[in-house]
């Protein structure tokens, strides 16, 4: 029989949403399946996915939270009197973060009514490749068949399950951003981009903060800045455990955390108790529920993330995948979504543009933010050798910095180059106040195939951190240096 709708997107994140209102605009019959299961400590939120809920947008707005607070520092410096000790009130944040993301939700819902894009929250499970079993919380079912499916259901993130009481005390960034009271002292072990965003802002608002990292921070983003990263957050007061790893975790008396790990350079083993035991071991991608063999749908073994195709194809061919759910895509909310509206373009709008994924630009929110694009040193070299790389270079001081007296040590940038004559700019790494206004703009001319050349003709505006970087003739090196931790 004739299919109920020309598509159906599963999953209401940022993808999905823009995948979805794309196609109404073509006048097609669209429906929007969402559903969010609780996290194991019972959290859950409403329509617009993980950026909107617990991601991009309640992280952003509590490291302002942060950055106010040093500013309230630096204002002394410039006359300003403000009585100290200043205090910072979590509720009080909490409660503005989470009303203005509950007003995006009503928001997203809204959006979809005007659109005419039919709205499901219920979990949905493949019957067969054009068949989706909607099941509401109630336990009422719905059966929905589409033309079109697009799979854009994201990732949820992991609990490292091997280590003792990680998912009986432990909580991840799922939570975190809905606590309605402050998570005091609290450890952060694992160091991807989101556990130090994270610690940075909670050190920032004045909590006793931890981050325990096993190896490197920040795995694969350039790692002589992540190392600058890290270097800064010390400076900031983060504490760092470091070539540790958690092996227990204990409720001990007043409902405080124990937390038992091993020191792998002293061979020793260590506790200490906290309030707050936030995991940031890595995402996975939410297909539990979606039984995709049952569709023909082929996932990495490995990472369980679905195989794609240059056009978001699965191995079936009307249904597709995009963001964060898809193998060897960037997780990041602006290429989801564009990758869903050139989708719907592609499907019902007579398009034929692929969606490029090379130098898109993104930013770490750490106290002092890394803003970068293109390739990092290591994948510079392992792409051309190290032979055919020039790195140029510098350190620099904002103005802002000058008369609060703020140590600039980490406020560096470089720019990885091909050597040859045009010197084509591989990659650009900035580490500043600012960081992702600053790179935003860069990203252009770098998508555009800029040189080193090119960047030294553009007049910079003064006084900016964006000035520096047209001004980086100043010194280069060749190559990886002792400064750079290996990959």
């Amino acid at each position: 029989g004739k299919n109920e709708y020309d598509l159906l997107v599963i999953g209401g994140g940022s993808g999905g949403l823009a995948c979805a209102k794309e196609a109404a605009q073509f006048g097609r019959k669209v429906a929007v399946l969402d559903y969010v299961e609780p996290s194991p400590q019972g959290t859950k939120w409403g329509l617009g996915g993980t950026c909107v809920n617990v991601g991009c947008i309640p992280k952003k707005l509590m490291h302002q939270a942060a950055l106010l607070g040093s500013s309230l520092k630096d204002a002394q410096h410039y006359g300003w009197n403000i009585a100290q000790p200043v205090h910072h009130t979590w509720s009080v944040m909490a409660q503005a973060v989470q009303n203005y993301v509950k007003s995006l939700n009503w928001g997203h819902r809204v959006q979809l009514q005007d659109k005419k894009v039919k709205y499901f929250n219920m979990k949905g499970t493949f019957s067969d490749p054009h068949t989706i079993r909607g099941l509401t919380k109630a336990g009422k079912e719905t059966i929905i068949t589409a033309e079109n499916i697009v799979i854009a259901t994201g990732g949820r993130p992991k609990y490292p399950t091997h280590v003792a009481g990680a998912v009986e005390y432990g909580i991840t960034s799922d939570d975190l951003f809905w606590l309605k009271e402050s998570p005091g002292k609290t450890l952060t072990p694992f160091v991807f981009n989101v556990s130090l965003e994270c610690a940075g802002f909670l050190t920032g608002i004045g909590l006793d903060t931890t981050v325990m990292m096993r190896s490197i921070p920040l795995r694969g983003f350039d790692q002589q800045m992540a190392s600058l990263v890290t270097e800064h957050m010390e400076s900031y007061g983060t504490k760092f455990l470091k070539r540790c790893f958690p092996t227990k975790v204990e409720k001990v008396e007043s409902n405080r955390l124990q937390v038992t790990w091993k020191n792998t350079d002293l061979g020793t083993e260590e506790t200490d108790s906290f309030d707050t035991v936030m995991w940031a071991v890595g995402r996975a991608p939410d297909t539990g529920t979606l039984n995709l063999e049952k569709a023909g749908v082929k996932t990495n073994s490995e990472t369980g993330k679905i195989i794609v195709d240059a056009s978001e194809a699965t191995s079936v061919p009307h249904i597709y995948a995009i963001g964060d759910i898809t193998e060897g895509r960037p997780e990041l909310t602006p290429t989801a979504i564009a990758a869903g509206k050139l989708l719907s373009q592609r499907l019902f709008g007579q398009s034929s543009e692929l969606m490029d994924y090379d130098n898109v630009p993104t930013t770490v929110f750490t106290p002092l933010e890394y803003g970068c694009v293109g390739l990092s040193e290591e994948a510079a070299v392992q792409c051309y050798g190290s032979d055919n790389i020039e790195v140029y270079h510098a350190y620099y001081k904002p103005l802002e910095f000058t008369v609060a007296e703020r140590d600039a040590t980490q406020c560096y940038m470089k720019m990885v180059c091909l050597r040859e004559s045009e010197q084509r700019i591989l990659g650009l790494h900035f580490i500043g106040p600012n960081a992702g206004e600053v790179i935003q703009g860069f990203a252009l001319g770098i998508k555009c195939h800029a040189t080193y050349p090119q960047l030294m003709k553009t007049i910079g505006i003064h006084p900016t951190c964006a000035e520096e970087i047209t001004k980086l003739h100043i010194t280069k090196r060749s190559g990886l240096d002792a400064t750079v931790t290996g990959c």
